[in-house]
């Protein structure tokens, strides 16, 4: 899995000079023409929401699915959602508009909770010729307004991605989608970022928030034993043996390396109580967290 992208890094990416440093908390929203970013790009999250207008084709794959672009389309993405764009070597044109969470909360989040943002939905649709005519008039409309220098142009520019968003929920979403293909090589994928991105701990007031398959399901929108099948699929492994697994290396690491009392680690760990640490530990390994920092000495 790739880093993450931020704002910050999606201007790097593509070459173009932001206005300001761009922090999480400073609302921000942009939109571009197609033609300034329409390379392959890697499989990821980006901390942003992004609306595309796709006038080209090319495959997109996205969490758990994957789905050939052959005509206009309209594509939606979250921050939760990691995808990647492979475009065929024709013509590429539309536009698309970035915008982060603060610019949401700026007013109000009923944008981000319609059904296009949320992670088990559809985010494709293919509208049809008059619905493309218009969704591209409020894109030209927004990269005219976006290029004045009116205080409440935000505004604006919120007004016109409502109607596109609004637009789009009464198109038929698209359907055919490859799932099987890449669905086990998708989930686990997930899965395995958002453990990762659990580490490393580098304070002793850290507490690992999931901890278990079924913490890491909800958080994906997925039910349990899906998401254990998925990721047994791929890896021959359960998803309680890739977290046991990496708990155990940042607690050899965090033994190893701190001088942080054991019950610390532990706590920092997910375990409430030293004893269940221990327990853990010693399951695992054969020996105590005590014993491997006196072997160590």
């Amino acid at each position: 899995m790739h880093k993450r992208e931020d704002i910050s890094g999606f201007y790097e990416r593509i070459h173009y000079l932001a206005p300001d440093k761009i922090a999480a908390d400073k609302p921000h929203i942009n939109v571009f023409e197609r033609a300034s970013c329409i390379n392959a790009t890697p499989f990821r999250r980006r901390d942003y929401y992004k609306v595309t207008l796709i006038l080209g084709t090319g495959r997109l794959d996205y969490a758990h699915q994957s789905i050939y672009i052959d005509r206009p389309a309209l594509v939606f993405s979250n921050p939760m959602i990691p995808y990647n764009w492979i475009p065929d070597p024709t013509e590429q044109g539309g536009w698309f508009c970035i915008f982060n969470q603060a610019f949401i909360r700026q007013r109000e989040s009923l944008l981000t909770h319609l059904p296009m943002f949320q992670t088990e939905t559809d985010k494709v649709f293919f509208p049809d010729a008059g619905s493309v005519a218009e969704i591209a008039a409020f894109f030209t409309a927004m990269m005219r307004e976006n290029a004045e220098h009116y205080i409440h142009k935000d505004d604006i520019l919120r007004n016109y991605l409502h109607l596109i968003v609004h637009h789009a929920l009464k198109l038929k979403p698209a359907g055919n989608y490859d799932r099987d293909l890449n669905a086990a090589a998708r989930i686990t994928g997930l899965f395995l970022e958002l453990l990762d991105r659990q580490f490393p701990i580098g304070s002793r007031r850290h507490e690992l928030q999931l901890r278990s398959a079924k913490d890491f399901a909800r958080q994906l929108s997925l039910h349990t034993n899906h998401l254990n099948r998925m990721v047994k699929d791929f890896t021959g492994k359960t998803t309680t043996e890739h977290i046991a697994a990496r708990i155990l290396l940042e607690a050899n690491d965090l033994l190893l390396n701190t001088d942080w009392p054991v019950s610390e680690i532990g706590y920092c760990l997910g375990f409430q109580y030293p004893g269940y640490f221990n327990s853990f530990y010693k399951k695992h390994t054969g020996a105590t967290p005590n014993a491997l920092r006196k072997h160590a000495v």
